[in-house]
């Protein structure tokens, strides 16, 4: 149940689950029951909220403690490790999501879990040992590099002795799947410092990676005699009864090797490079190892972290490594089976253009990218086409309904990653990417024409403002294609539409207002529209359509030299204040702000100073959700100006009466 209706389970019956779960956590004469109360608690607290674990937090840490005291004594005695082992499992789990809230309480199990990973060496306890350093490592992320330091060398140097017995174990030993993973972590913890170790910890990870799975055609009588599912075999019927068989014992290990070599790589950087040429022959060809699609998600995860990694080598190396790789992703993505796997490889091509910059490609290279975005939103189309067909057929009802809303969802997480290749591209390439544009020019067009949904033409609009930002000399020769529809969505009902139209106006405006000028000043009207809308902030995505077309009025207002009714415009425009969610257009709507007061506007300033009071709330919003945290000087204005009133003494103590608890809170603060 915690997993199934996670995580509405969790919000609205914590209450009634977890004290039972500590009362049957009591019931010693019976250790299996303990074990399943234990088991349930992992679930339960696996899919916790951070608030709301925090309120039972030490009430399930006294008890767990208390358990294991006594359990633990037991071990010692007559051998019982059925309920320590789930204890030290479900300690992990709690650790992992109170994360810095279980700080207080390290000290309480830290000297019991060196204990046992320093004692627990007899083979029949080597699961044991297993959960403990796995439960070691999740604490040491939970409180901290700082606070774990303490023990940190203390725990490494058990973590080589315990590596250092690897020659002894036995290939299904349990815990290396353990030991790779607390190692990952411990990488996490301690950072560069880590380097020293990986030399001890490469080689089961290299080899575990490597492990090639046994693989089998037979026909379905064989099938049956000589391949049993308890040897680990699984099977899936091909044509003319033939079967194809694959035997999984090692699959999971396999994925988790290959997943904490991600963690290395991407944390290590240059301290990684070394082994970086060694683990992309590994991983690379595991772009199309279709037994195991977690295996396809770290190969390609990786990628860009192993370019990133043998940067410090040289351009040359970088070079030939991405010439092995690129071949091989661009073969993968259009045969990836899984959507999801597909959009992960899309997202590394993506960082590795990104890293690379323009000419990563090769043109022939540039063109079969062409044909795999041409092929993916071909896709979308077919299935959009096949769900209009499926909703007028007489098998249609809710639950049909629900499968296509699913696949719609799958089609929109798709388009969105087309629309990050083209972004990355247009802004490592600019003007010199049209040609390739061009191309993908119809089907983009095609995105914004009549009975699209909403979402086609928010995907579209994105590339188009990618087009203005980073072409914009160029903008004016493609007007056709998404002036017409950019303005028509400014109000459009969906809002990432709304808000893809609202912030290619604010580029027409910064950089295109030369060519661009009467249309922004045609735009103004259904910008303020916009933002006035009645839905225009109940949730985060109207929210981010409406800061959007408050920070193009913002533009507009700035970069438009004649023709703004700034007498009309910029009461307005102050009164949509504040602008919290969206940090990039903030620092735009925040910069002109401080421009505005510096040049003691009235209409910001109010007759008699009369809008000093919301000038003075807008800042405590931006200072309350960090709004400026990417425009420190933006925010530095800001403040100074806050100083400035502050310094008027009577004038501040009226003002703040007008502020909310949280506004002044929060102004007080960054100004003390």
């Amino acid at each position: 149940l915690s997993s199934d209706f996670a995580p509405r389970l969790q919000d609205h019956f914590h209450n009634k689950i977890i004290p039972t779960l500590l009362i049957i956590l009591d019931d010693f004469p019976n250790p299996r029951v303990q074990t399943h109360a234990g088991a349930a608690l992992v679930n339960f607290c696996d899919h916790c909220s951070k608030h709301t674990l925090g309120i039972y937090l030490e009430s399930i840490v006294s008890k767990l403690q208390n358990v294991l005291k006594i359990k633990l004594q037991e071990l010692i005695e007559k051998g019982n490790k059925l309920v320590v082992e789930q204890m030290v499992t479900t300690l992990s789990v709690v650790a992992d999501s109170a994360e810095e809230l279980f700080t207080p309480y390290y000290d309480l199990f830290m000297p019991t879990l060196k204990y046992l990973m320093a004692n627990a060496s007899d083979k029949k306890y080597r699961l044991l040992r297993g959960k403990t350093v796995e439960c070691i490592s999740f604490i040491g992320l939970a409180v901290g590099k700082e606070r774990f330091m303490q023990d940190a060398q203390e725990i490494l140097d058990m973590l080589f002795k315990v590596q250092s017995e690897r020659l002894e174990w036995e290939p299904d030993d349990p815990q290396i799947p353990f030991m790779i993973g607390a190692w990952a972590r411990m990488c996490k913890i301690i950072g560069p410092a880590f380097v020293d170790y990986l030399p001890y910890v490469i080689h089961p990870l290299i080899q575990a990676a490597s492990m090639k799975p046994e693989i089998a055609i037979v026909d379905s009588v064989e099938a049956e005699q000589n391949f049993s599912e308890d040897d680990g075999w699984e099977f899936i019927t091909l044509a003319d009864q033939q079967k194809f068989g694959i035997k999984t014992a090692g699959l999971e290990d396999k994925c988790t090797a290959m997943q904490m070599l991600v963690v290395y790589a991407k944390d290590l950087k240059e301290g990684f490079a070394d082994y970086a040429e060694m683990v992309s022959k590994i991983m690379v060809p595991h772009l199309r190892f279709y037994f195991h699609e977690m295996v396809r998600a770290a190969a390609a995860e990786i990628l860009p972290y192993l370019l990133e990694c043998v940067q410090c080598k040289g351009p040359a190396v970088v070079i030939s490594m991405w010439s092995y790789i690129s071949v091989k992703l661009l073969e993968a993505i259009p045969l990836e089976p899984d959507p999801e796997i597909s959009e992960l490889m899309m997202d590394s091509l993506c960082k590795c253009i990104n890293l690379l910059g323009a000419n990563c490609l090769t043109t022939e290279q540039y063109g079969k990218l062409v044909d795999i975005l041409k092929d993916q939103l071909e896709t979308c189309f077919l299935r959009f086409k096949h769900h209009q067909q499926k909703r007028e057929d007489e098998d249609y009802d809710e639950q049909v309904e629900e499968e296509l809303e699913a696949e719609n969802e799958s089609d929109d997480n798709l388009m969105r990653k087309v629309a990050d290749v083209m972004h990355v591209l247009f802004a490592t390439h600019g003007s010199s990417l049209l040609p390739l544009f061009d191309q993908l020019l119809p089907t983009f067009s095609d995105m914004l024409g009549e009975g699209r949904p909403s979402s086609y033409k928010q995907w579209s609009l994105c590339i188009f403002d990618d087009l203005l930002e980073f072409a914009s000399q160029n903008a004016v020769n493609y007007q056709e294609y998404f002036l017409h529809p950019m303005l028509a969505s400014i109000c459009d009902t969906y809002a990432p539409t709304r808000q893809a139209a609202a912030y290619g106006v604010g580029v027409l405006a910064e950089k295109c207002n030369k060519d661009f000028s009467q249309v922004c000043l045609d735009a103004l009207s259904p910008l303020m529209i916009s933002v006035q809308n009645p839905e225009a902030r109940i949730d985060k995505p109207g929210i981010h359509a409406t800061e959007n077309a408050i920070s193009a009025i913002t533009k507009i207002c700035k970069f438009i030299e004649h023709g703004v009714p700034l007498d009309t415009v910029l009461p307005f425009w102050f009164s949509s204040l504040p602008v919290v969610e969206d940090k990039e257009e903030a620092c735009h709507v925040y910069s002109y702000l401080c421009d505005l007061i510096d040049r003691n506007n009235t209409h910001i300033l109010g007759t008699n100073n009369s809008n000093v009071p919301k000038l003075l709330g807008i800042i405590g919003d931006v200072v309350a959700h960090n709004t400026l945290s990417d425009g420190e000087h933006v925010l530095q204005r800001l403040l100074a100006i806050a100083r400035h009133i502050q310094a008027s003494g009577d004038v501040w103590d009226a003002c703040l009466q007008y502020l909310t608890k949280n506004q002044q809170s929060a102004l007080l603060t960054a100004l003390s």
